[in-house]
């Protein structure tokens, strides 16, 4: 088992014995995703693949929480930014903005990238190196920016 699902499987039951109800429904439900995927794949994940369940997890709470903001519904919304918090808790520490943008540079330039096909190449290796660390759609921006002419 992964030392990531170790840590999810280890935290329900700790949730469980300190009756944190509300907690536990969210990490068995991330849980039940990962085993879903395991499942249906036949593969055991690797803490690359639950990190990425677990980006798609955030992504959907962060979308469900615009959403319900944006039509007043604060109790739906407080319920979502409080999954999104216990979510986060498994998730490595962001990179920052400043961090993100120097790494994009150094291999745009390790690469020799000079226009936008040459996109895919780079986003491929940032992909990897920024993985769980990074929302891809914001190194996409910061790529095609940086590949603009």
């Amino acid at each position: 088992m992964s030392p990531l699902k170790q840590n999810l499987a280890d935290t329900i039951i700790k949730s469980m014995k300190a009756r944190e109800i509300e907690r536990v429904k969210v990490l068995r439900n991330v849980q039940a995703v990962i085993k879903q995927i395991e499942v249906d794949r036949r593969v055991e994940l690797d803490d690359a693949d639950v990190l990425e369940v677990l980006q798609k997890q955030l992504k959907q709470r962060h979308e469900s929480l615009t959403i319900f903001t944006e039509n007043d519904r604060d109790d739906l919304a407080a319920k979502e930014q409080f999954e999104i918090n216990i979510i986060n808790e498994f998730m490595p520490k962001q990179m920052d903005d400043i961090e993100l943008a120097a790494l994009v540079n150094a291999e745009i330039a390790e690469q020799g990238a000079k226009s936008m096909r040459d996109m895919g190449s780079v986003m491929s290796v940032l992909k990897t190196k920024t993985a769980g660390r990074a929302d891809p759609a914001i190194i996409s921006k910061l790529v095609r920016k940086a590949l603009q002419p």
